[in-house]
């Protein structure tokens, strides 16, 4: 009896083709602009943005204007949005590949270095800061810091981390970039765009990535309250370093500074 056609699962359909597979690995390392995506993959930028305008309309990219440069935009894998595909392919193919896919525990042979940046320091980067030290249980050296901080930390962040997270920061002050300036990291993130474009060298050594992430704490409408913005933010660090947490185990860890 001939077997029952299926259609071929988006994930197959998107993913198979090298260029977007090439995209696809690409941005799972951050956030990128065309004009350097087109650098890494050495392609013409007509082809690559036909391919990236496939790949988000397929639900795996999203894109984000840049706050920096208003006219340009990152774009960004969707990796939650991508194990729900992958694991949709699984059970079309049979039904006992279709299990929940998840980032995976982590073991930490020794404690890496984490910087992340943004340009107050009292939002992103201390969310950011706040969750993975959570999430780790103290095994990841973590900082963060400001390249223009903010007298004191926004109240929002206070809030949405003690409530939504049961972490308190209500102590903590904006810390500037420059204070770091002698200490190694294995993994610099930037959060803010502004601060990507500014973020000093580290040295060799660091892995460079960049989250593309909007200010939920930029100008709102007058009397609009702000505090869904920080949620949402929130929300997007926790999913996205979740899915960093494995990546740690692939570091090798700098020396301590001297």
């Amino acid at each position: 009896m001939a077997s029952h056609r299926r259609a071929v699962p988006p994930f197959v359909h998107l993913a198979a083709h090298p260029l977007r597979w090439r995209l696809l690995t690409e941005l799972s390392g951050g956030d990128y602009r065309v004009r350097e995506l087109v650098t890494r993959v050495n392609e013409p930028q007509n082809l690559v943005s036909y391919h990236l305008r496939l790949l988000r309309d397929g639900g795996l990219v999203t894109t984000s204007r840049s706050s920096h440069d208003r006219r340009d935009s990152y774009y960004h894998l969707d990796l939650a949005r991508s194990a729900e595909m992958i694991a949709g392919a699984g059970t079309t193919l049979h039904p006992a590949l279709g299990l929940e896919l998840a980032p995976r525990g982590f073991d930490l042979p020794s404690a890496p270095a984490v910087l992340f940046v943004c340009t107050g320091n009292s939002a992103r980067s201390v969310i950011a800061e706040s969750l993975l030290r959570r999430r780790t249980g103290g095994r990841v050296e973590v900082f963060s810091a400001g390249t223009h901080p903010m007298p004191q930390t926004h109240a929002d962040t206070v809030r949405v981390l003690r409530d939504e997270y049961d972490i308190d920061i209500a102590d903590r002050i904006p810390r500037p970039l420059d204070l770091l300036a002698g200490h190694r990291f294995d993994i610099v993130i930037t959060l803010c765009d502004k601060a990507r474009e500014v973020c000093p060298d580290f040295g060799d050594g660091p892995r460079q990535v960049h989250w593309s992430i909007p200010d939920p704490a930029a100008p709102n409408t007058p009397g609009a309250d702000a505090y869904p913005a920080f949620q949402a933010t929130a929300a997007e660090i926790d999913t996205r370093i979740r899915y960093l947490l494995p990546t740690l185990t692939t570091l090798e860890t700098a020396c301590p500074a001297g």
